[in-house]
């Protein structure tokens, strides 16, 4: 990312965030019936920060270079920023640094990490970098993520399948929040690695070629996503209601572990005996089929 794209999406950060907050959340009087900004004033957020109205303009101008962490902590009190978009807003202040931190995410995991995986047999788990792309899958979560896995292109991406195959929106019974989940977290890995090539490259794919990521990419809201619901229908087994929580593996640094589980003696649980029993099925029919071509 170059400095004027970087200055850029700082400017756009903060002034989105600004634009969200009245005067009365931000517990300031409103003089007069009209304004001419939505939202807080410049010199609105530079009082509530501490900061001089001169020096908040630059910072909003993209100018994030020598921000301290108290002023940092100030700027995200006086927006009333979530914790991912105070992890949003250090990152930016990292990435305007005379060294900003490079990282390529991880392609693979350790044959540690895998062997985790195949020991988790009662449900499906897999492992994702910062980009979405998927890196490892346990055998479950391959049978479940078939519609995603079906393609040719490696490493599959689970916002490419989400964005740009039709398929998806079947898939996931909760499409839209899904698809507004991922733009933001996608949107948070931009910030924290803004020079991964890839990341970038993905970036532009999918403005270019989905609207539907163009509207979300705009928001620039960001988000963590570490735990919560998911609705599935699988293109055999039927809709499972999963519940999933995402951790961060430290040995692996970038990668992150989904799981998810169902509720005991629900359809879903059943579903997903259904779905091991199915999954082998395919896994010795695939087997059989390269024992067959290799004779």
């Amino acid at each position: 990312m170059g400095q004027t794209n970087h200055q850029a999406e700082v400017r756009e950060f903060l002034s989105s965030r600004r634009a969200r907050i009245t005067p009365e959340q931000a517990g300031l009087p409103a003089y007069g019936s009209k304004r001419r900004v939505k939202g807080l004033r410049r010199e609105e957020v530079a009082m509530l920060a501490g900061v001089s109205i001169d020096y908040y303009v630059r910072l909003e101008r993209g100018n994030l270079s020598g921000a301290s962490d108290s002023v940092l902590q100030a700027l995200a009190q006086a927006l009333r920023l979530d914790e991912a978009e105070r992890d949003h807003l250090f990152s930016l202040a990292r990435a305007a640094g005379p060294s900003p931190r490079r990282r390529t995410p991880a392609a693979k995991v350790r044959p540690a990490t895998q062997q985790v995986l195949n020991a988790i047999t009662e449900a499906p788990a897999w492992v994702h970098n910062g980009r979405h792309d998927v890196v490892a899958v346990n055998r479950l979560a391959r049978g479940l993520y078939v519609p995603m896995l079906a393609g040719p292109r490696r490493p599959a991406n689970a916002s490419r399948f989400l964005y740009l195959d039709p398929a998806a929106r079947d898939f996931f019974v909760d499409w839209d929040k899904i698809a507004t989940d991922a733009a933001a977290t996608l949107r948070l890995e931009a910030g924290r690695n803004p020079h991964d090539r890839a990341l970038i490259e993905l970036i532009g794919e999918l403005s270019t070629q989905s609207e539907a990521f163009r509207q979300r990419w705009a928001s620039h809201n960001v988000q963590f996503h570490r735990s919560g619901q998911k609705r599935l229908r699988h293109p055999v087994i039927g809709q499972l209601d999963l519940t999933f929580e995402s951790m961060e593996l430290p040995s692996d640094p970038g990668l992150t572990l989904n799981v998810y589980t169902a509720a005991l003696d629900s359809p879903t649980a059943d579903g997903l005996r259904m779905l091991a029993s199915w999954t082998a099925t395919q896994d010795l029919a695939a087997a059989q089929q390269a024992a067959s071509e290799q004779a």
